[in-house]
């Protein structure tokens, strides 16, 4: 067994989801910490969070690896009053690396959003805003099995993001569902181009009031499951992970986060 370093799993990872894949605006990469230190075990998550960062040192964790980017804003200070700041502080005490794989992820061919095509069921999916290359690009649309009822489908949807409620935009509750796209994340803005591809429904998040008025307006059905919808990434990394340590040898535990980091409560 290879005991590696948080170099050599980046350099695989991004083999698989290159940084070039990323969206202009977006910070994924090395987060905090040194890429040259020895790592033995992973912990994969949605969203650094303090109390996430805790379960890491509790876990004897090396090396945290995020969809979201931990650091979107130049931090003004370092005054260690502020929590996020602490969380900094926390980090680099314990010596543990972070890195996020966050829009590379989303558009990478097998990446996010077929892992969420997956478990909606969805059969002989293509991107649906194609990327640079075969098979990449940001979400994705293919059929359903067996075309279902769009409120029996939003009802399942409950139960494969593990929420209470799901935002149903849509003039039609009764309509048949067959053909499906999905964005992991906030991409209420592809409402139409998902409509153009065909689609009965789309699955996204962070669908405002005024967007979803323009989405009855073109007579398209949308499924809010919230953002968190993403967690998925932290089941379907892990395995890819643990795939990858046992093919090259490695000597690497690889754990998910337990914490849910859904800000939102319904009540």
């Amino acid at each position: 067994m290879t005991v590696i370093k948080g170099q050599d799993l980046v350099e695989r990872f991004e083999e698989f989801a290159p940084l070039t894949l990323q969206e202009s605006w977006d910070n994924s990469g090395l987060q905090l910490g040194d890429l040259k230190k020895p790592i033995r075990k992973v912990m994969t998550t949605l969203d650094v969070r303090p109390e996430v960062v805790q379960e890491a040192i509790d876990a004897d964790v090396d090396f945290i690896f995020a969809h979201h980017p931990m650091m979107f804003k130049p931090a003004k200070n370092l005054d260690l009053a502020d929590p996020q700041n602490r969380m900094y502080a926390d980090l680099l005490r314990h010596n543990i690396t972070v890195y996020a794989a966050h829009t590379n992820l989303d558009n990478a061919k097998e990446g996010m959003n077929d892992w969420l095509a997956q478990v909606l069921g969805m059969a002989d999916t293509v991107p649906l805003i194609s990327g640079t290359e075969a098979g990449t690009g940001l979400g994705r649309i293919g059929d359903l099995a067996t075309p279902t009822i769009l409120k029996d489908y939003a009802e399942r949807l409950k139960q494969i993001f593990k929420v209470e409620h799901v935002r149903v935009v849509s003039n039609n509750l009764s309509q048949t569902v067959k053909r499906v796209a999905v964005l992991g994340g906030s991409g209420s803005e592809f409402y139409q181009t998902a409509k153009d591809q065909g689609a009965d429904v789309f699955v996204t998040a962070d669908v405002t009031y005024h967007t979803g008025h323009d989405i009855l307006a073109a007579e398209m059905s949308v499924i809010d499951p919230g953002h968190h919808m993403e967690f998925w990434m932290k089941i379907a990394l892990q395995q890819f992970l643990k795939d990858w340590s046992e093919d090259g040898h490695w000597e690497l535990e690889v754990v998910q986060s337990n914490i849910n980091t859904d800000p939102f409560q319904f009540i």
